[in-house]
């Protein structure tokens, strides 16, 4: 019989380890997810900066190449690119329990918070205080970070600049939700020719799998499934919870590299459903921007409006699920592609360009919404200080963020 696959031969390996580890590695990856889903502010961007000094600079969980791979995987996917990254993280940390705990621990927070804003919204005007102008400074300086560290080491040289240039200029030229995509996908085509692998060139170092591909099969299946029978079984029933995951399953597996992209979805899903009014819709973004964490964690809020607290949860589950089954999926055969010597030369080329799209967005929108004028600009060189030159943890940095934002601005 050769019914057993590399998942069993991963599983028996996991299994010789002793279990408190297990439980030890998965308690640590739940805490580091938490006080990140506690912190991270600004952004999927700013996400993979912060994920990038925890989890490869601090932790040292996995190394700069990997990350860059799993964040060029997570970009080529629909759905949150910034919970995906973390959610990869946890599957290599911890298995596939890894990844779930990985994913509760980054959104819960916000999940939460969203939820309580859903009751509060008539008297809370998120809009008007000034630690949030302070945690969109915090978020510049994070993101600045993330790119002075990956492009000393995935865009050195005249050639891998150059890309990571190009991707730049293409990015912020061409505003559209397919742009990040198409340059990730030409910068991998062309790095075919321009970066061939040298005989002296080191393998890229293993990627942690601990599950195999018939569990990724199984997803990547899952997904297509109920992206198809999803609006089929809306068309035979009237049941409203039916109607709900439908409309946030559709609005979580459309969207390329997460955040911004989906609130018009999100809105043609929940306001010209009649679900609720434009205004409670945007004041829900407002709220949506004062909080740490991914930014579909929304649905929560929307969810609450629609179903109370069962349609909160409910909702966000069908919005995060689309994306958690396809980066599951994908993952197993990650491994055996980014080694392929006739693939190596893409993946550099994706890498470089990585660094191209950050630099982007740490342009626009982060920059661009973040420093108005001087005093912005020395409160945010003071902050990559910090982080850079000071190493202060980043919780730290957003609440000193946060105070000077509130009390100089």
């Amino acid at each position: 019989m050769n019914l057993q696959t590399d998942k069993e031969q991963t599983q028996s390996q996991v299994g010789n380890r002793q279990p408190s580890g297990r439980w030890r590695a998965l308690g640590e990856t739940w805490w580091t997810a938490l006080q990140l889903g506690l912190t991270s502010f600004g952004g999927p961007i700013a996400h993979l900066g912060y994920f990038h000094q925890t989890y490869v600079r601090r932790k040292q969980w996995l190394d700069e190449k990997s990350y860059a791979d799993l964040v060029a995987l997570a970009q080529f996917l629909p759905g949150p690119a910034s919970s995906q990254v973390g959610i990869g993280v946890g599957v290599m940390r911890a298995g596939l329990w890894g990844g779930l705990v990985a994913w509760l621990g980054f959104t819960l927070p916000s999940v939460l918070m969203l939820m309580i804003f859903a009751y509060l919204m008539q008297t809370f005007d998120p809009g008007s205080a000034g630690w949030i102008q302070g945690l969109k400074i915090v978020a510049v300086a994070i993101v600045a970070q993330a790119v002075l560290g990956m492009a000393g080491k995935l865009a050195s040289g005249p050639v891998r600049a150059a890309v990571a240039l190009i991707a730049m200029a293409v990015v912020l030229l061409w505003q559209s939700p397919v742009s990040q995509v198409t340059v990730i996908a030409l910068a991998g085509l062309s790095g075919l020719w321009l970066f061939k692998p040298q005989a002296n060139e080191e393998a890229a170092p293993e990627m942690k799998m601990p599950i195999g591909r018939r569990a990724g099969l199984f997803c990547l299946g899952a997904f297509v499934v109920l992206l198809v029978g999803l609006p089929l079984l809306k068309g035979v029933t009237d049941n409203g919870w039916v109607a709900i995951v439908d409309s946030f399953y559709r609005a979580g597996s459309l969207v390329f590299g997460g955040g911004h992209v989906v609130l018009p979805l999100l809105e043609s899903e929940t306001v010209l459903n009649g679900w609720m009014s434009k205004e409670d819709f945007l004041t829900g973004y407002g709220a949506t921007q004062a909080v740490p964490g991914p930014l579909f964690t929304f649905a929560a809020y929307l969810g609450v409006l629609i179903q109370g607290i069962p349609g909160g949860i409910v909702a966000t589950l069908a919005i995060f699920l689309p994306g958690f089954l396809l980066i599951v999926g994908a993952m197993p055969f990650w491994n055996g592609i980014r080694r392929s010597p006739k693939l190596q030369g893409m993946l550099t080329g994706m890498n470089a360009a990585v660094v191209g799209i950050l630099l982007a967005a740490l342009y626009h929108p982060i920059w661009t919404s973040s420093i108005h004028g001087p005093l912005e600009f020395v409160i945010g060189a003071g902050l990559f200080g910090m982080l850079m030159f000071w190493k202060s943890p980043p919780w730290l940095v957003v609440i000193i963020g946060a105070l000077a934002g509130q009390f100089l601005l």
